[in-house]
């Protein structure tokens, strides 16, 4: 298994864990973690014995953003060059899905890390938001576009604009997260949620994710389009014949991933 240094690795049955492990720089998320991160996960995404992968941080943070020290010298063509934001794009464009446990700090390249998962499983004491702009810049990595698509044009201007957190009990009433749990439970929730996705059949859930996914990007009948054409696809393979089987029968279905 690859050494990394600023993350940890784990699998726990069909999930892939991968734990930011920077405490005491609040896992701010240098060029390096950002390597290794998407390094582990494409590695699970590739790995037929994972069906879903969590990332977590620590119970005080999840990430309190991108690494400013990596940052403050830098000119626009060096940013340009670095593509400093890519990583987190390609989070976003895993097949399967992806889990963020929050707990504590998830601000700037942090929330943004969170919004590029698929589903939030988050603990009492998690905080969210978008505090570029106190130091002079605006979020580079999905914040202004998923936390509208998301919250809203105001709460999250206001978060943009004027650094506004928010806990995890208003980010559940907002949409953010998936669910809110005791700050000793949420890796356990977020681990058992990713058990149950990584449980269901394989190629269904790549196209399910696929197709909501899109929906952020077409009309409403591009999108009811594009889910038909899934949907019937999905008859071509083992897996749907099997499933149907599985009910009729009233047994657990064997999934094979084809």
């Amino acid at each position: 298994m690859t050494e990394y240094k600023d993350i940890l690795v784990e699998t726990h049955g069909r999930v892939g864990l991968v734990r930011l492990n920077r405490p005491g720089a609040l896992n701010a998320l240098s060029p390096q973690l950002m390597e290794e991160l998407w390094d582990a996960l494409s590695g699970f995404d590739q790995d037929e014995a994972v069906g879903a992968m969590v990332i977590a941080g620590n119970e005080r943070a999840f990430s309190a953003g991108a690494d400013i020290k990596a940052m403050a010298d830098a000119t626009l063509v060096e940013m340009l060059n670095r593509s400093l934001t890519d990583a987190w794009h390609r989070v976003a464009q895993l097949r399967k899905p992806v889990i963020a446990a929050v707990s504590g700090y998830a601000l700037g390249g942090g929330c943004e890390l969170a919004m590029a998962c698929d589903l939030i499983v988050a603990s009492e004491t998690a905080q969210f938001g978008q505090p570029e702009i106190q130091i002079g810049v605006i979020p580079g990595a999905g914040g202004t576009q998923r936390l509208t698509r998301i919250l809203g044009k105001h709460l999250a201007m206001e978060m943009v604009l004027n650094g506004r957190f928010l806990s995890a009990q208003e980010a559940l009433q907002h949409g953010l997260v998936n669910r809110v749990v005791p700050v000793e439970h949420y890796l356990e929730e977020a681990l058992q949620l990713a058990a149950q996705i990584a449980d269901r059949a394989p190629v269904a859930v790549r196209l399910g994710k696929e197709a909501v996914n899109k929906s952020y990007e077409m009309t409403l009948a591009e999108g009811l389009a594009l889910e038909q054409k899934y949907f019937y696809m999905l008859f071509a393979t083992e897996d749907r014949q099997e499933g149907m089987q599985a009910f009729i029968e009233k047994r657990k279905p064997r999934w094979k991933g084809r």
